[in-house]
């Protein structure tokens, strides 16, 4: 995982693909919002690395789409403007 520095808004992970225009856009929203998060691009990972986070992945998200945000243990699934800014109290 790569962290992003910004406001502690507790933990937030977001696992995304490095080809998909939404979690480039979940990035974008995080960034914007000036939080501290954590990030991984499953394609990119190889071996267990990439095992490791798919099995993360799956116990949010059964269904193993991207982008899979979890803040604070809650999942948002897919690009959802709304519900990130309710989760992270904006």
């Amino acid at each position: 995982m790569t962290r992003i520095a910004g406001k502690k808004k507790g933990e937030i992970q977001l696992y995304a693909l490095s080809t998909c225009v939404w979690c480039k856009k979940t990035k974008q929203l995080l960034d914007q919002m000036g939080v501290e998060y954590e990030f991984v691009e499953v394609d990119l990972l190889q071996g267990e690395e990439k095992n490791r986070a798919t099995d993360e992945v799956k116990k949010l998200n059964p269904r193993c789409s991207f982008p899979t945000l979890a803040v604070n243990q809650r999942c948002i699934v897919g690009y959802d403007e709304q519900k990130i800014k309710v989760a992270l109290g904006s």
